[in-house]
C-alpha cells in the first residue's frame, strides 16, 4: 500500500506533535515529505532535529508564496495546517484548490467570514477537512460520551462547566501571538473550542443562542498598575524570581533555536510581557448557550487560577452526573527535565492527572465510576487521535470522535457568537452567522 504523502505548513510548536509522530510511529503509513513556513530557522529546526535523530535527509522547504509548488514537486497527499490561527483558512482553502486534502489543528478558523471561506472551499472542491480535537479521544472524555449515550442520567437539559487555567498555562497565551484577538479569536475561539466541542460532541447537539460577558481583569498593564505590582519587559531584567517571566536563553534549546534565534527573520517574541500593552483578549469569561437539543450550558474560563482543570455538571431527567479533571500542564521555561518533556511544547508525560466521575441518579445512592487513567498529552487523547489520523482503516468508532468540518464549524461558532456578544451586550443567534451559508448543513 502507498505511503500517504504529508506537507505541514506553519512549524511552531505545535506542528511538532504530527511531524514528529509520523517520524517515530507511522513511517510505515505515513510520509513527511515538505515544510513550508514564513520563517526558514524554524522549519531549519526542524530539518537538522529529525535528520539527527532519525538519520534521515533533509526535506525541501518553502515560503507560503510557494505552496502550490511544494504541492506539485512533491506530490502532497495532504496538507497539516498548524499556522497561526489567523491564516489557518487560506491554507485549508489553497490545498483543498490543489487537490489536497487538509488536517488541521483547533481552531479550525477565528471568525464566520473565514468560516464560511472554508465551508464554500469544500463544497467547491469536494476535498475533505479533519479538525483534530484530541479532547475527545481522551479515555476520561470518551467514559462521559460513554455514560451519557447510554442514558444513565436520562435526558440532559443542562450543563455547567467551569474551566480554569492555571498562571502557569494561562499567563503563555498572554506571551504569545494568541493575545492579539486577530491572531487568535481570544480564548472563546483558541481555547474553549476544546470545551465547545466537547459538549456539542458530549449532548450530540448544536449551539443555537449564546450570550455572555468577557473581559481583561489580571493581565495587562492597567490591572498591574491598579494592583500596585506593574512589571517592565522581560528581556534583559534579570529577574529570575518573577514567576510571568519567560527566559527564552534558558528555556532549553528547542525554545531559543525555534524562537529567540528565530526573532531575526519576523520580529516575533515569543516571551512578551503578560503585564504589558497590546492585549485585545479576554482573561475572564462567562457564557450562556442555548442548544438544539433543548439543553442549555453556563460556561466560565477563567485564566489566572492557582490550579489547573475543569468540573462539569450534567442535570438529566434521570439524575446527574458530575465530572472533575485536575491537569499538569508543562509550559515551555517552567520545567526543564529533558528526560520528562517531548520535542512538543505544553505536555508532560508521566504525570497522572486525578479525575472522578460521580453518578447521582434520583433516589438512589451516588456512585463512583472508574475512569482510565492514561499518560500523554491531552489526557492521553494525542496518541489515539494521531493513530486515527495516520493508521489506514481505522476501526468503526460507536462514539464517533473524528472531526470533519460541521465539527469544526459547531465548535467555533459558540466562541465566535461570545466575542459578538462581549461587544454588542446582547444575545447572538449562531445560524444568523452563516446566514449565506446555504449549501451546507452545519447546524443540524
Amino acid at each position: 500500500m502507498a505511503k500517504t504523502r504529508y506537507a505541514i505548513v506553519g512549524s511552531g510548536g505545535r506542528s511538532a506533535m504530527f511531524s514528529g509522530a509520523i517520524y517515530e510511529h507511522y513511517q510505515e503509513h505515513a510520509e513527511l515529505v515538505a515544510y513550508c513556513d514564513t520563517n526558514q530557522t524554524r522549519m531549519d529546526f526542524y530539518n537538522k532535529h529529525y535528520a539527527e535523530k532519525y538519520n534521515c535527509a533533509e526535506l525541501p522547504t518553502y515560503k507560503p508564496d510557494q505552496f502550490e509548488q511544494m504541492i506539485s514537486e512533491n506530490k502532497v497527499d495532504t496538507v497539516i495546517v498548524t499556522t497561526v490561527d489567523r491564516t489557518h483558512h487560506l491554507y485549508i482553502i489553497r490545498a483543498m484548490e490543489a487537490g489536497c486534502d487538509a488536517i488541521s489543528e483547533k481552531p479550525m478558523t477565528v471568525d464566520d467570514g473565514k468560516c464560511r471561506q472554508i465551508l464554500d472551499a469544500i463544497e467547491r472542491t469536494g476535498k475533505k477537512l479533519r479538525v483534530t480535537f484530541n479532547y475527545r479521544y481522551a479515555p476520561r472524555n470518551s467514559k462521559v460520551k460513554e455514560l451519557l449515550q447510554s442514558g444513565v442520567i436520562g435526558d440532559v437539559k443542562s450543563v455547567h462547566f467551569e474551566w480554569l487555567l492555571n498562571t502557569s498555562h494561562g499567563a503563555d497565551y498572554f506571551r504569545r501571538w494568541h493575545r492579539d484577538k486577530l491572531n487568535s479569536g481570544g480564548l472563546m475561539v483558541h481555547k474553549s473550542t476544546h470545551h465547545f466541542d466537547l459538549v456539542n460532541w458530549w449532548l450530540d447537539a448544536a449551539p443555537v443562542e449564546v450570550f455572555g460577558y468577557g473581559g481583561l481583569v489580571f493581565y495587562g498593564r492597567q490591572n498591574a498598575e491598579q494592583r500596585g505590582e506593574p512589571r517592565p519587559f522581560y528581556r534583559g531584567t534579570g529577574n529570575d524570581h518573577d514567576p510571568f517571566q519567560l527566559d527564552l536563553e534558558k528555556g532549553g534549546e528547542r525554545l531559543k533555536s525555534l524562537y529567540r534565534d528565530a526573532e531575526k527573520e519576523d520580529g516575533y517574541l515569543r516571551d512578551q510581557n503578560v503585564f504589558g500593552d497590546g492585549i485585545s483578549i479576554e482573561d475572564d469569561m462567562a457564557v450562556l448557550v442555548k442548544y438544539n437539543s433543548g439543553a442549555t450550558m453556563s460556561y466560565h474560563l477563567t485564566a489566572y487560577s492557582p490550579w489547573e482543570g475543569y468540573r462539569v455538571g450534567f442535570n438529566g431527567t434521570k439524575g446527574r452526573l458530575e465530572y472533575d479533571v485536575e491537569e499538569n500542564s508543562y509550559i515551555s521555561g517552567h520545567a526543564q527535565d529533558a528526560n520528562r518533556i517531548d520535542i512538543r511544547e505544553g505536555e508532560t508525560f508521566e504525570i497522572k492527572e486525578p479525575t472522578r466521575i460521580l453518578i447521582r441518579p434520583h433516589w438512589e445512592q451516588p456512585r463512583l465510576v472508574e475512569v482510565e487513567m492514561s499518560e500523554g498529552g491531552h489526557g492521553g487523547g494525542d496518541k489515539r487521535l494521531l493513530d486515527d489520523i495516520f493508521l489506514p482503516d481505522p476501526e468503526a468508532d460507536p462514539l464517533k470522535r473524528a472531526a470533519n468540518h460541521i465539527g469544526g464549524a459547531q465548535s467555533i461558532l459558540t466562541g465566535i457568537a461570545a466575542n459578538k456578544s462581549f461587544e454588542t451586550g446582547l444575545p447572538v443567534n449562531v445560524k444568523s452567522l452563516l446566514v449565506d451559508q446555504d449549501p451546507l448543513t452545519v447546524l443540524r
